[in-house]
């Protein structure tokens, strides 16, 4: 591969590398494709519009805040239903207040507060259709899957105009057009060692581990909705899937029960690594594994 372009955005550093170099409109372009993604859903933004109807939410005693629904409010939130009803609610889209709770707040305290469970009716206060509803303070969170769906949105812009290979890399949820690229597994407890590899071709690869975005004592952004607790029983998840935005959502369902079967009704590759060294992966895994 020829090109690579290495920015940072929507706090996570970007890698994406192709044959042939892509031009300053095209660059633009994905900027401003990643920046109204961010000033859509973000609730680390005092301006974005997630946090606007929070704050509505808030303030409107026993009414409904609603906005024009975005354009990618339904292929989200509907994921979102099929993750917490596999998962018994354990995933779920009003985690935010949850997970500020902890510390990973706006403005990245990282000091506890203790453990809040996010409401378990979400689907009754939160609802989408020409407008994006909610019917209470309540905050909105799409870090299971927001990651995915918008390195889909950068790679649907770039792979019908740029030749030969593309790849789109956030952080380790990654997508390609054209391939093969071998990626490796890494492992949960020393980056300088992987558990396996992945060949991916025309596909995406999600990783999530409990080691990124951790803090404090045992602290990190996996959370049971259900508690408000961090998971302790999966420390890392991979998936290869035909998208990145379901390769995204099936990461964070492994960490739960519920998960391998979601996965096998999608029909994605997996892999996770439990907290006591263990791996598990799906029956018929096309991934190679180093156990």
């Amino acid at each position: 591969m020829a090109d690579s372009w290495r920015f940072d955005a929507i706090g996570t550093r970007w890698d994406i590398v192709t044959d042939e170099p892509i031009d300053d409109l095209l660059r633009r372009e994905v900027a401003g494709k990643i920046e109204v993604f961010d000033e859509t859903w973000s609730r680390f933004r005092a301006d974005s519009l997630v946090s606007g109807l929070t704050a509505s939410a808030a303030s409107a005693t026993g009414s409904v805040a609603a906005v024009p629904s975005p354009p990618d409010a339904a292929a989200m939130l509907e994921v979102y239903r099929e993750l917490s009803d596999a998962t018994g609610g354990a995933v779920n889209p009003l985690v935010g207040d949850s997970l500020a709770r902890r510390g990973y707040d706006a403005g990245y305290s990282f000091v506890d507060r203790g453990a809040q469970a996010a409401p378990g009716d979400w689907p009754a206060l939160l609802t989408w259709d020409d407008e994006l509803r909610l019917r209470a303070g309540a905050t909105i969170d799409v870090g299971a899957l927001g990651k995915g769906r918008l390195v889909d949105l950068v790679l649907g812009i770039l792979a019908p105009r740029v030749a030969g290979t593309v790849l789109v890399d956030a952080s380790g949820d990654l997508a390609v057009r054209g391939g093969p690229t071998r990626v490796g597994l890494e492992h949960p407890y020393d980056a300088s060692r992987a558990i396996g590899v992945a060949t991916v071709t025309d596909a995406a690869l999600c990783a999530s581990a409990v080691n990124r975005r951790a803090w404090g004592e045992g602290l990190h952004h996996v959370l049971d909705a259900r508690t408000g607790m961090p998971v302790r029983r999966v420390a890392a998840t991979w998936v290869l899937a035909d998208d990145a935005m379901y390769a995204d959502a099936a990461a964070t369902a492994l960490f739960f029960d519920g998960g391998p079967e979601l996965a096998a009704r999608w029909g994605v590759d997996w892999v996770r690594m439990t907290t006591d060294g263990r791996v598990e992966w799906a029956p018929d895994t096309e991934m190679e594994l180093f156990v």
